[in-house]
């Protein structure tokens, strides 16, 4: 087809022979090929010039069809097998949306236009078995122990901070001592949902020297927020939470050494070049080196 095409628009078997960077006879002994499998003279020849038959010319435009075809096929599975191209089912706990998601969707988007990304909020137990069943392709979780099938890398690692409601009467501080809180009422991510952070909390108000008298366990962080705002307690969040903007919560310091780690999460055996192509610009995009 490309040879014929040559010969079509040079309508000279010599120049379109120099035009492919071939000898003439290979190119003659093409179009004779093509013509007698299609059983129709598609190019009429003199000593001079060489012009289409009927036949030729609804071919010609056919085959710049079928080629560009071709071409945009093989684009396509280059694409595919670059994994620059595809769909993934991404998982995200809430806290994501104040550590720069849509920042990185935006990344993802201007690097790999051809890649859906399709989102479903899951507490991090949920996506690590959403991720071994392959329901999920990636997801962003708070740290937690993984099975072996399963891939984890550190993204962020962040300090936690007291979030108490304005009206409270140390809210106007910079920063607390833990223990100050040791008589309040305490509203935490619950134990179900995240065991880890659950855990965490209960260490870091040990380490203060009390117990933290838990009044209410809610199942998203910005929930945990807007009670505290409401007044219904305080609580211990990871520091992204004070991005939330949320009217009537104060955010502050207190010292301790325990970090709040955001991790992203993969199956092992299922991971292909798109999940790769896909994690290597969400690496780049909080600096962690590969």
């Amino acid at each position: 087809m490309r040879y014929f095409i040559a010969v079509a628009e040079e309508r000279h078997f010599n120049r379109a022979a120099q035009r492919l960077h071939i000898s003439q006879p290979p190119v003659s002994y093409a179009i004779q090929q093509l013509e007698s499998t299609l059983g129709v003279r598609l190019l009429q020849r003199t000593s001079r010039s060489v012009t289409l038959t009927e036949a030729g010319r609804v071919f010609y435009r056919e085959a710049q069809t079928l080629l560009r075809l071709a071409d945009d096929v093989g684009t396509l599975v280059r694409r595919v097998d670059a994994g620059l191209t595809g769909r993934l089912k991404i998982g995200f706990v809430g806290s994501m949306l104040y550590r720069g998601l849509a920042q990185l969707l935006s990344r993802l988007r201007e690097t790999l236009p051809d890649v859906e990304h399709v989102l479903t909020e899951l507490n991090s137990n949920e996506q690590i078995e959403a991720v071994r069943r392959g329901e999920l392709d990636l997801g962003f979780i708070h740290a937690n122990p993984v099975p072996d099938d399963v891939e984890a890398i550190d993204l962020v690692s962040e300090p936690f901070r007291v979030c108490i409601p304005q009206t409270h009467p140390l809210a106007q501080q910079a920063s607390i001592r833990l223990k100050d809180l040791a008589a309040e009422e305490f509203v935490l991510f619950s134990r179900s949902a995240s065991p880890i952070y659950f855990e965490t909390v209960l260490s870091m108000c040990g380490a203060a020297g009390f117990t933290p008298r838990i009044h209410h366990e809610v199942r998203h962080w910005l929930t945990v927020a807007s009670l505290v705002s409401q007044g219904l307690g305080v609580s211990i969040v990871p520091a992204c939470l004070a991005r939330s903007g949320l009217q009537g919560a104060a955010f502050l310091d207190f010292r301790h050494t325990t970090r709040s780690v955001t991790q992203l999460i993969q199956s092992r055996e299922r991971a292909g070049a798109l999940h790769r192509s896909t994690a290597s610009v969400i690496r780049d995009h909080f600096g962690v080196a590969a």
